[in-house]
């Protein structure tokens, strides 16, 4: 027997009376809060995401660089969290976006290659990681997934950098740098990237890079945490804090400025010619 006929109760429009105990479709009382999503959108603050990562490819191998503060708005989560998760032993991902999406996708992804590379017997392309990634990925376009990730790696075919987002796009190149910070980055590795860097100005680059934009962008700052993949593998560099880093590169002199002024004083000086008050009109034309 169902509920409303133990209880008398008749949906409203209906022939009979209704029973006093139970309110009118759609008539409960519930408490605030219920539904987050409505309520946050409602009541709740505006919530804001942002990060900076960074990666770029060099004779030497790939570097990977991140913040390490997780915010909502004004809302600090964490100071500390590491936004770049190794995936293979030559492999790693920057994390931008979701910090849920981006762990689960991770842990997919770490468990296919691992089993590729059983069945293969040999490790996975960087290609074909990221093409596995935008595959799997793009069957949830549209569902508010949200993953922006930066593969670094090292295979067969020397080091590799590819770019991949939730919607299935994959991009291949030399510099990669995604989050709400990585317009200032972006400004600091066009200035000093080049290809063939020794790793250490790779690193004082990188840390540049997000230093600045730790301090320009208002949802990234904490530590900058710095990897390096290899010929022979990943390796963890250092975590360094953002501010003193940022303190630091102010007390540096910008580069290029003492060769300029060596230059500027190597120069001859310019010899003006005076014009001879002797020399006739048409000669002083000619």
């Amino acid at each position: 027997m169902a509920l409303q006929d133990v209880c008398k109760w008749q949906a409203p429009g209906t022939q009979g009376p209704s029973s006093p105990h139970l309110p009118r479709a759609g008539g409960w009382a519930m408490p605030p809060g219920w539904d987050p999503q409505t309520f946050l959108r409602i009541h709740g603050p505006r919530l804001a995401h942002g990060t900076t990562t960074l990666a770029f490819r060099f004779r030497h191998g790939v570097i990977a660089a991140a913040d390490t503060r997780s915010s909502c708005g004004n809302y600090v989560q964490c100071p500390a969290s590491c936004k770049i998760i190794p995936v293979h032993q030559h492999l790693v991902g920057t994390t931008s976006g979701t910090s849920a999406d981006c762990a689960a996708w991770y842990r997919v992804l770490r468990r296919e290659l691992r089993l590729r590379a059983l069945r293969d017997g040999q490790l996975p392309s960087v290609a074909g990681a990221a093409k596995l990634l935008s595959a799997m990925m793009s069957c949830y376009r549209g569902l508010d997934l949200c993953v922006a990730t930066a593969l670094c790696g090292w295979d067969r075919s020397g080091p590799a950098l590819f770019y991949v987002y939730s919607d299935g796009t994959r991009l291949q190149g030399n510099i990669f740098s995604v989050g709400s910070g990585s317009p200032y980055a972006y400004g600091v590795l066009d200035r000093g990237y080049r290809y063939d860097m020794s790793p250490q100005e790779a690193y004082a680059l990188a840390r540049c890079a997000v230093a600045h934009a730790t301090h320009r962008d208002a949802y990234s700052g904490g530590s900058v945490d710095l990897f390096h993949v290899r010929e022979n593998g990943w390796e963890y560099v250092s975590r360094n804090d953002a501010y003193v880093l940022y303190s630091e590169l102010q007390k540096l002199p910008e580069p290029g400025k003492e060769e300029e002024e060596e230059a500027r004083w190597d120069q001859p000086e310019p010899v003006t010619l005076h014009r001879d008050s002797r020399m006739p009109a048409e000669t002083e034309m000619l």
